[in-house]
């Protein structure tokens, strides 16, 4: 585990395997931690260098009171390439990490990234009134807005803990393992309710569908049948993007929303044949 410090002040812990070939450079998801790709970082290792950050706020990253916003994350995560060198690299967001992303290709471009791999985000999170009803259902909105305020509030109310918990649950379908359900419940204790709640209310209100456009290389986007993200909500997204690519993982191979920790040796053959 490595360090470097944030343009504004905050430490941010990284993992770097210093390997050769191409960097591929992993985001994890709201209120999860880079320990979300242990079975990826010596799994996709061969042939190339394997980078994973814990977002600030998030595992063990420092957990300031300001900056709870994608669009300063993605600057954090500008600092980590700049502070690495990395002029050309591979992109692989995950959940949030995908909205993280999003926003780099909107304030940045996407002259660094050779190759985009986005999993099981959709969008935009937040059905907003404006929003026809196709809309919503083609962006992949999980909440309508007071659904999303409703959740806010539980989260940062004195039942935090049980509500973080059954949110992680509804990320799951059918049967569970109960060691993976616990691993990811341990996972987002490490997010403090002042870091998380703000980040998950910017994060569910953007709506990137108008980002989707300007992606001008070769992306993979990646859905589950077992998630609680719609897969025609990644259809979606791949139709938007100039020559993208769609691998959904049937409910046989992954059952959740976490298809690298479910079954990481189907999740790292499908990204690894791609990066390739």
């Amino acid at each position: 585990m490595r360090e470097l410090t944030t343009n504004d002040g905050v430490r941010l812990a990284y993992r770097d395997s210093g390997g050769d070939g191409v960097p591929l450079v992993m985001l994890h998801g709201w209120g999860q931690t880079q320990e979300m790709f242990r079975h990826q970082v010596e799994g996709l290792a061969s042939g190339r260098r394997v980078v994973t950050v814990d977002f600030r706020g998030h595992g063990r990253s420092g957990k300031p009171r300001h900056g709870y916003r994608v669009a300063r994350l993605a600057r954090d995560v500008l600092g980590l390439v700049d502070h690495l060198g990395l002029d050309a690299f591979d992109a692989l967001g995950w959940s949030m990490g995908a909205s993280v992303w999003w926003s780099f290709v909107d304030q940045h471009g996407t002259g660094r990234i050779r190759r985009l791999v986005l999993v099981d985000q959709p969008a935009a999170v937040a059905a907003v009134p404006w929003m026809t009803e196709t809309e919503q259902h083609e962006s992949g909105a999980l909440f309508d807005v007071a659904g999303l305020l409703e959740l806010g509030a539980a989260l940062a109310g004195p039942d935090g803990a049980e509500a973080r918990e059954d949110f992680v649950r509804s990320m799951f379908s059918g049967d569970t393992d109960p060691d993976l359900l616990a691993f990811v419940t341990e996972q987002i204790r490490s997010t403090p309710a002042y870091a998380g709640v703000p980040l998950l209310f910017d994060h569910c209100a953007q709506d990137w569908r108008d980002v989707l456009d300007c992606i001008d290389v070769p992306t993979l986007v990646i859905g589950c049948e077992g998630s609680h993200v719609d897969p025609a909500s990644q259809r979606f997204i791949t139709e938007r993007i100039p020559g993208a690519r769609l691998h959904v993982f049937p409910k046989s191979v992954a059952n959740s929303h976490f298809p690298f920790l479910e079954n990481p040796g189907a999740f790292n053959a499908v990204v690894d044949k791609f990066l390739s």
